[in-house]
């Protein structure tokens, strides 16, 4: 066999055999107990449903990943790749739009492919417990205006990944650094500006209590805020939550299904923690990390992406730059793997910082202990995951460990 075919099939499997031992164990670790911790927040009937939520998503998990590795597997084996390869040589572009062509038919045939399960979890495993609101209609707007940012903006950055390696030689990984990570620190303000308002409506937060504590808190700790926003988060989903974007014009975003949950000092603690993130520049810290990963990855992409060996293992009768990315992106996912574990511990340990940072400038840790249980309950979260599936998956420590952390 095929050495990178060997190691790609190895990765594949060995994944879903470690994402699925992480969901059986984290079954395994339910406790019919409810902690005492959140003993008066949680009824029987609502934690019996929380735990109800988690096993819905895990089963639902099983069947999607078996059906994701299967397919990808066979793809790779039966040679699907050159197939798709054959088809976009015949349209006779040149190499950056066959390139192109090549990326936009992998890509939307496993959208749609995917689409039974989207709609699947939205609105038979969401609907069920109460947390989706998406309407068909919303659900092909959405999906109408992914595909078109996905045709623009992955237009103009695989283009230009593709023209670097077409035209720069030994250093078009260099090249190609620099135009991705232009992208990397543009996104944030094109996320706030352009991408965001396609999808929700974003209005004032009308003057009251809540605006004047926020006001006062970000006044308190040297948080220029330009504006408050509310955000219609309702009209798909039930689950709440609150963001800050931008470096020198900072938005907080606070959606609706938030505002009828909360106390205004609980609001106030949410969006310190936010706050916190931009003080102990956790934000910055993440974009420098992605600027430096997507480096990495592009030089190693250098080395491989003509490499014959690894078109042999994908059954390809031509060797072409674009195929390569995509190749190597497959090879390269048990490193990818690795890293996000590393991501992830970074990404909770930021968390605690964050819930320090809170309690400290607010003068109590209760309002965002408070919140933090409310926000559990209103999500259904599992509150006894296992280490394992925390090890592996979670970009946020559990909550009780979170409660812990604050109470110290």
């Amino acid at each position: 066999m095929n050495l990178y075919l060997a190691i790609i099939l190895t990765a594949l499997f060995g994944e879903f055999v470690l994402r699925s031992a992480a969901r059986y164990l984290n079954l395994n670790s339910l406790d019919k107990m409810l902690p005492s911790e959140f003993s008066g927040f949680y009824d029987e009937e609502k934690y019996s449903q929380s735990q109800e939520y988690t096993k819905a998503k895990a089963k639902f998990a099983y069947f999607s990943s078996s059906f994701d590795v299967v397919l990808i597997a066979a793809f790779i084996v039966l040679g699907g790749f050159n197939l798709v390869d054959q088809f976009v040589w015949g349209l006779e572009l040149n190499p950056i739009f066959t390139g192109l062509a090549f990326f936009g038919l992998l890509y939307f045939a496993q959208d749609i492919i995917s689409i039974p399960f989207v709609l699947y979890h939205n609105f038979v495993i969401e609907e069920r417990f109460g947390f989706n609101k998406m309407t068909a209609k919303i659900f092909v707007l959405d999906k109408v205006k992914s595909y078109g940012l996905v045709i623009i903006l992955g237009s103009i950055l695989l283009g230009g990944i593709l023209f670097f390696f077409e035209i720069a030689g030994t250093y078009a990984w260099l090249y190609a650094w620099a135009f991705v990570s232009f992208f990397i620190i543009a996104a944030q303000p094109l996320f706030t500006t352009v991408i965001a308002p396609l999808f929700n409506k974003f209005t004032p937060l009308d003057e009251g209590d809540l605006k004047s504590g926020i006001q006062h808190y970000a006044d308190k700790v040297g948080f220029a805020l330009k504006e408050i926003c509310v955000m219609d988060g309702s009209k798909r989903s039930a689950h709440s939550n609150a963001y800050f974007s931008g470096f020198l014009k900072k938005r907080i975003a606070l959606f609706d299904t938030l505002m009828d949950k909360h106390s205004v000092e609980e609001m106030v603690a949410i969006i310190a923690h936010e706050v916190g993130h931009y003080k102990r520049r956790h934000v910055l810290k993440g974009m420098i990390l992605s600027i430096i990963h997507t480096g990495i990855l592009l030089f190693l992409l250098s080395l491989f992406v003509e490499n014959r060996g690894l078109f042999d293992a994908f059954r390809m009768e031509s060797v072409s730059v674009y195929a390569g990315l995509v190749f190597f992106s497959i090879l390269y996912s048990p490193i990818e793997l690795v890293l996000s574990i590393v991501m992830n511990a970074i990404s909770r340990k930021h968390e605690y910082e964050a819930d320090a940072f809170a309690a400290e400038t607010t003068g109590s840790a209760e309002p965002l202990i408070l919140a933090l249980k409310h926000l559990s309950v209103a999500n259904l979260g599992n509150l006894t995951p296992h280490a394992f599936t925390v090890f592996l998956n979670y970009s946020h420590p559990p909550v009780l460990q979170r409660i812990a952390a604050l109470r110290h």
